[in-house]
């Protein structure tokens, strides 16, 4: 009988030195399949799809906790079912053997390539039989708790900053209704000793707008020495521009801290220019202008204000015309530096707190990468 193979990974915790062992899966979980729940009546037991949460039903398929992999259609996502719990037909569900940890197994399927096992040439699939075939390497028990353990902290601490990030947004809108005029009606917060009436405009009486005007596709390059294109919303990302085409030829150009928005499909994105000086095609204008103006621009965008002006049904935008009139709101320049300040300090928070987020990511990915073979 030929010696089982054995190895170790990268990172260990210290004081454990013993090889991992290669097993195949079905000796250290057991798979079961999802079934249809039509027939139950609501309860407050969840039911799962490989989509995630559906329902809550009356009746559970399991006591104990398991890890959910889809049979059919989203094969990748595994997902850690709490008992009790029901799952559809398309969701096998794997509960572990005494000597394996479930938790750790849930690690364990996020590192395992499921679309090189899939079985199907359209709708990606599954089988049990495929499943408890593939070969991976496990530790002993009490090293896998550990590891868990280390995981799922980790993933606590992930889904706080994710909740407070959530909060974050949604603290933003509340005061973007709130400091600003909505549907004509004056903003309900503002600053104190602010009292004077806002001033309503169109904005090209208030600011400069130039509308966009793209160069010869033949002139687009990739050699950086060019100037950057901005000629959709798929180039203005979290308030910024990205780069992702150059070009030889200037036509219209913006300068640094302009406005961008869009105003082809979908219409009213918007990012700060970022760069001493951009080419903007023609799904993109620019407007100088203040953080006060171009929160308010957000909150129009936010509030689907653009969608009574979007000409055509098959494709969204608006015209220069249009743009130029849209009315918007002023007041004195020390309010609007005031209320520019707040959401200027707010966005800045939101992107620490993404930027954390981001680095915690990555810091799971190097985990995985490192802890497991």
């Amino acid at each position: 009988m030929a010696k089982e193979e054995k190895k170790a990974p990268k990172l260990r915790f210290n004081g454990y030195t013993n090889d991992w062992e290669r097993k195949e899966l079905n000796n250290i979980l057991k798979i079961n399949s999802g079934r249809d729940y039509k027939q139950l009546n609501s309860g407050n037991i969840p039911v799962y799809g490989t989509g995630g949460y559906m329902l809550s039903v009356n009746d559970k398929l399991s006591d104990t906790d398991a890890v959910g992999i889809g049979r059919k259609g989203t094969i990748d996502k595994p997902l850690y079912l709490k008992a009790p719990f029901w799952t559809v037909d398309t969701l096998f569900y794997c509960t572990s053997k005494e000597n394996s940890d479930v938790k750790f197994i849930y690690l364990l399927f996020q590192i395992i390539n499921w679309k090189r096992y899939d079985e199907s040439t359209g709708v990606p699939s599954l089988s049990k039989n495929t499943i408890s075939n593939i070969k991976t390497y496990v530790p002993k028990i009490e090293e896998q708790d550990y590891i868990s353990k280390l995981f799922f902290s980790l993933d606590n601490t992930l889904q706080l900053h994710e909740d407070h990030l959530q909060f974050l947004h949604s603290f933003k809108s509340f005061l973007l209704q709130k400091m600003f005029f909505d549907n004509d009606i004056p903003p309900l917060l503002r600053f104190n000793k602010f009292t004077e009436k806002w001033n309503q405009c169109r904005l090209n009486d208030h600011t400069i707008v130039t509308m966009g005007q793209s160069p010869n596709s033949k002139n687009y390059t990739n050699n950086q020495t060019g100037k950057i294109l901005v000629q959709g919303n798929a180039d203005l990302y979290k308030n910024k521009v990205l780069k992702r085409v150059f070009t030889t030829e200037v036509t219209k150009t913006a300068v640094k801290n302009d406005i961008l928005i869009s105003v082809r499909a979908p219409v009213g994105d918007i990012a700060r220019n970022q760069y001493e000086s951009v080419v903007i095609g023609r799904g993109i204008a620019s407007i100088k202008g203040n953080d006060f103006l171009y929160y308010q621009l957000e909150k129009m965008k936010n509030n689907g204000f653009w969608n009574k002006y979007i000409a055509g049904s098959t494709f969204e935008s608006i015209t220069g015309k249009d743009l130029k009139n849209t009315k918007i709101y002023t007041t004195n320049s020390d309010e609007e530096r005031k209320i520019g300040n707040i959401f200027s300090s707010l966005t800045k928070i939101i992107q620490l707190q993404e930027h954390k987020i981001d680095s915690l990511k990555k810091l799971k990915q190097f985990l995985l990468q490192n802890m497991f073979i």
